[in-house]
């Protein structure tokens, strides 16, 4: 019998590594509090893991000095390693190669511990007239992120409604607070739609591509969560070993291992002859593995 567990994936992989992109106020480490379900602020490692005053690194910041290969990890989810970008997206062409040569060495690491396995690139929506800086735009028409997924994160997206209500509030008068919600978030939609933000990403002369996008709003509110954004970031990922890895830090997200469940046994039925092929002990495997708090065992043949 062989056993297929959050262990197991750790010694294979580490933890999961994620680089966040995007300019400064773009929301960043709200997401990431969120996604690691705390207030604290994250704990920073130097390359060789020694930890680092993280006062001193702001202030190192703020002179314009950043180190892409600081590690951020939060106390209540270590099973996350987050790398920061910040600095090319202001326009420095030394600090642009510093984060292509980051990102080559990171996507073709030979060891997968050291490979970052997903980019999130924030984009704010507070600032629709100014979405993309030149710096951002030679990101995706130049940088090869091989097989490592972006993930489009539009922030903010709540700044939109404001402009849509500005925009029809003429047509909501005796209309219900259902109907005038819908049609303000429908006229919300029409001016993200508008911005062309995402032609833009998915240009076919862009080296990177986002695999997946989503949005987020009232991030700052205690009740808001970024279960979409792990969802996408999860299906977005083609390797299993990977998914699992990633799932496995989220074992109270049930809808979203059912999802990882569903989709693996889709992708079995279209495999070559799958149909004639079935195998309960295995699909009763394929299924169980993607709860991470349970431990599987199959027989091996």
């Amino acid at each position: 019998m062989a056993t297929i567990d959050a262990q197991d994936l750790r010694e294979r992989i580490g933890r999961f590594r994620v680089l966040t992109m995007g300019r400064r106020n773009a929301g960043k480490t709200t997401i990431l509090q969120k996604v690691c379900n705390t207030t604290d602020e994250p704990e920073i490692y130097d390359i060789k893991g020694k930890k680092l005053d993280a006062d001193i690194v702001k202030s190192s910041i703020k002179r314009g000095n950043h180190d892409i290969t600081n590690q951020m990890v939060f106390k209540s989810n270590p099973n996350f390693v987050f790398h920061d970008s910040c600095g090319f997206e202001a326009g420095s062409e030394k600090e642009f190669e510093v984060m292509m040569k980051f990102v080559s060495e990171r996507t073709h690491a030979k060891k997968l511990e050291e490979r970052i396995h997903a980019i999130w690139y924030c984009i704010p929506m507070s600032d629709r007239n100014r979405l993309f800086q030149q710096s951002e735009e030679k990101f995706f028409l130049q940088c090869d992120t091989g097989r490592v997924p972006v993930v489009a994160v539009f922030t903010k997206f709540d700044a939109l409604y404001p402009v849509a209500y500005g925009e029809i509030k003429k047509q909501l008068k005796g209309l219900s607070v259902e109907e005038r919600s819908r049609k303000i978030a429908q006229r919300a939609e029409e001016l993200f739609t508008n911005t062309g933000v995402l032609n833009k990403l998915c240009k076919p002369e862009n080296r990177a591509r986002p695999k997946s996008h989503v949005r987020l709003e009232n991030m700052n509110e205690p009740n808001t969560n970024c279960n979409t954004l792990l969802e996408s970031t999860t299906l977005a990922l083609d390797d299993e070993e990977l998914r699992l890895c990633l799932l496995s830090t989220q074992q109270s997200n049930l809808e979203l291992c059912i999802k990882c469940a569903i989709t693996t046994l889709v992708d079995r039925a279209h495999q070559p002859f799958g149909s004639l092929r079935i195998d309960y002990e295995v699909y009763q495997y394929d299924i169980a593995r993607w709860f991470a708090h349970i431990k599987v065992r199959r027989r091996l043949i």
